[in-house]
């Protein structure tokens, strides 16, 4: 039976749906529709991410004349920008790393502080194990690296095997589904973030050019204005946007790697919403008791409603998307065209550097995870997540080992000068990661059968 007609409207029109996308044109139907069903899935920023990944590896090996060259001179073109005096010049692929990946970062930022403010992390006993189980799947991969690849100029890469994308390690588990316990996956997120915070801390300190002190001074002196205005209550975005960029370009100037500018910002950003709910709703009542809405009403109500939600979750909401389906595949178009071919591949997998990336990813995450566990249980630290087994642990600490987005962003600053070192790093990441999901998703499955299988002989002895 269709649904009745409002009051006030023509059936034709009400025929036609609320929004264009509701419509049964054929556009909005065949690909509007299905476009957004795709983008609310839990694992389409990862199948997007890869996505750009193959395009990119296409593009530059694929046997047609000029398209390697083609790739080299997109991604290498010089951009500039000019305000009087003002001059900026970088190319194309630098822009990508060093002001899109701000973006990434800024919303990995946002993800931090609402952990620590309202999630697993504001809660030390629930955040111990996998804040201990991050540590251990930093310092073995590391560790396992150097042991390979030793020192010197291979030795710059040790903080690539570190790593886990957040995105890809969490879709994995998304392609799981009920396969694995909900509290799995909360501990790869958990992990991850914290994996985050450790990525962040080692580009900050370890992976960081020449300073520029007065430019540094200048970015820390824009971060503490932004908290000053916090603390008196200016609550406009757009001020903060403003010494966002300011922050940024400073950061940029001053040798540590602008993007981290992103991540001091997030970290700043409110987490407690300026009014109570309360208040929203009394005064759209109050409002809407007259059954008219001016324009007035309207704006004080927009404004009452927004400032009801923190301003963290607000911009995790809006730039999420932005960061999963437009940020990360560009970075991987512009980053993971490495050429293959002409025996590339074969040397570039018995380099130090690739192998030291590949063992330490596909085998350190999990060993490093799995030890940094028992250890924690052992000494009575913490305790492992209810329903979750050790096997699991290992799965978890393999899927881990996905290093992709954040390996190949430390393995553009491991190397600089060295394009060759370079490339056997990002081969060593895309062989290691694909690795590592393969193994984790194999072994949390037959963690599962294994589960399942106990379960079973408990029942039957429960029957006899």
């Amino acid at each position: 039976m269709p649904a009745p007609t409002p009051p006030g409207r023509s059936s034709d029109l009400w025929r036609q749906g609320p929004v264009w996308t509701a419509s049964d044109k054929p556009l909005a139907k065949f690909v509007a529709r299905p476009l957004r069903d795709f983008l609310h899935v839990e694992s389409s920023g990862s199948i997007l991410l890869l996505g750009a990944t193959i395009v990119a590896l296409l593009w530059v090996n694929l046997p047609f004349d000029g398209w390697a060259a083609a790739y080299d001179r997109v991604w290498h073109t010089d951009i500039a920008l000019h305000i009087g005096d003002f001059h900026i010049e970088e190319s194309l692929q630098h822009w990508v790393n060093d002001g899109l990946m701000a973006i990434f970062f800024f919303v990995v930022g946002l993800e931090i502080k609402y952990e620590l403010v309202h999630g697993d992390l504001r809660d030390p006993r629930t955040a111990a194990l996998p804040i201990i189980a991050a540590f251990g799947g930093m310092v073995v991969p590391a560790a396992f690296y150097l042991v390979i690849a030793g020192g010197g100029d291979t030795g710059s890469g040790w903080g690539i095997p570190m790593a886990t994308d957040i995105a890809f390690a969490v879709g994995v588990l998304g392609l799981l589904g009920r396969r694995i316990p909900s509290t799995a996956r909360l501990f790869m997120l958990t992990l991850a973030i914290v994996d985050d915070i450790g990525a962040i801390v080692v580009i900050a300190v370890f992976y960081t050019a020449d300073l520029a002190l007065e430019w540094l001074a200048l970015a820390v002196g824009l971060l503490v204005l932004m908290a000053a205005l916090r603390i008196i209550r200016v609550w406009s975005i757009p001020v903060y946007a403003v010494l966002g960029v300011a922050t940024w370009f400073a950061m940029l100037q001053s040798g540590v790697h602008a993007t981290l500018a992103g991540v001091a910002i997030g970290l700043l950003t409110p987490a407690v919403a300026l009014l109570r709910p309360a208040v929203a709703k009394e005064y759209a009542l109050d409002a809407l008791r007259d059954h008219d809405l001016d324009a007035e009403e309207l704006h004080r109500m927009r404004f009452l409603l927004a400032e009801s939600v923190p301003v963290v979750e607000r911009l995790q909401s809006r730039l999420h998307p932005v960061s999963s389906y437009v940020v990360l595949p560009i970075f991987a178009l512009a980053n993971a065209g490495v050429h293959l071919g002409g025996g590339v591949l074969g040397e570039a997998l018995t380099s130090t550097v690739a192998l030291g990336i590949g063992v330490g990813l596909v085998l350190g995450k999990p060993v490093g995870i799995a030890l940094a566990c028992f250890l924690a249980v052992r000494l009575g630290l913490s305790r492992l997540p209810a329903g979750m087994s050790w096997s699991q642990v290992v799965g978890v600490g393999a899927v881990a080992g996905i290093g992709f987005t954040v390996s190949l962003f430390i393995a553009g600053l491991s190397f600089p000068g060295d394009q060759a070192l370079t490339d056997d790093a990002k081969v060593g990441i895309l062989v290691a990661s694909v690795m590592a999901a393969v193994v984790g998703v194999i072994v949390l499955l037959l963690a599962r059968g294994t589960e399942g299988a106990e379960e079973v002989a408990s029942s039957r002895d429960a029957d006899e």
